[in-house]
């Protein structure tokens, strides 16, 4: 079973980065101390194993699932019950029966914090989701482009109508700067992340720039290889320590 703050990462659309930033938040609350699970609820579209360059299987105990150890964090996929690259070709019904999977055959232990990549959109698992997990609290994903901004108010509107808490948006590819440089390049527009999070009614918690890709082509986790990256992942993670510290105090 789950314990500790559960965080959903959601996006209103496909490729904004979702994945990589649930996976670099949860890099990022392991960095400060904190026990970390990261579950890759993507089901048709996982991608977590491929991000953290992870190899290695789950093994079982007593029918149970032990999860992957990785960078201080425990990991559970869908990719690690594949073979290869195969497509999961499901309806519906099954993804609810994953869901479950993940959650009570899995032996997570005691964690601070679950990090949940789930699918972009409105769907099923979404919809499980938030019948499963009554008190899961959401941060919705986008970049500046107007067009995402738009699609990712539907993910928040969802999450509203169901009782979940927003804890905030992150505005994902904010900005590129060149390494060595001043200037700044606004290559998705400028302000998208506001403007979801004033119709949402909640905060802007963080925009995260774009950066060079790695030229070894290592996997796109730049927590502890990029400063300026890093630097906003951390403050990311610290602030919402205090934030959910401050919520239980209340």
């Amino acid at each position: 079973m789950l314990n500790g703050n559960v965080i959903a990462i959601t996006s209103g659309k496909g490729g904004v980065g979702k994945s990589t930033v649930a996976v670099n938040l949860a890099l990022a609350l392991a960095d400060i101390g904190k026990k970390v699970a990261l579950i890759d609820l993507d089901i048709y579209g996982y991608s977590v194993p491929k991000i953290l360059n992870i190899e290695s299987k789950p093994k079982t105990m007593n029918n149970k699932i032990i999860p992957v150890g990785h960078e201080n964090i425990t990991v559970m996929s869908m990719g690690f019950l594949l073979k290869g690259n195969d497509p999961v070709v499901w309806r519906g019904p099954m993804l609810g029966k994953m869901i479950d999977h993940f959650f009570d055959d899995v032996i997570w232990g005691k964690q601070d914090f679950v990090i949940l990549d789930l699918p972009p959109g409105t769907g099923d698992i979404a919809l499980d989701l938030h019948h499963k997990l009554p008190k899961c609290q959401e941060i919705i994903v986008t970049t500046p482009h107007p067009n995402a901004v738009h699609v990712a108010e539907r993910a928040g509107m969802m999450a509203k109508q169901t009782n979940h808490t927003i804890l905030g948006v992150i505005e994902n590819m904010s900005y590129f700067s060149p390494p060595n440089s001043e200037e700044v390049y606004h290559l998705f527009g400028k302000g998208g992340g506001e403007t979801l999070a004033s119709n949402l009614d909640t905060n802007l918690l963080a925009s995260i720039p774009l950066v060079h890709p790695q030229a070894d082509g290592e996997p796109s986790v730049l927590l502890t290889q990029d400063e300026q990256l890093a630097s906003v992942y951390h403050s990311l993670a610290t602030n919402l320590v205090e934030t959910l510290t401050c919520e239980e105090v209340k």
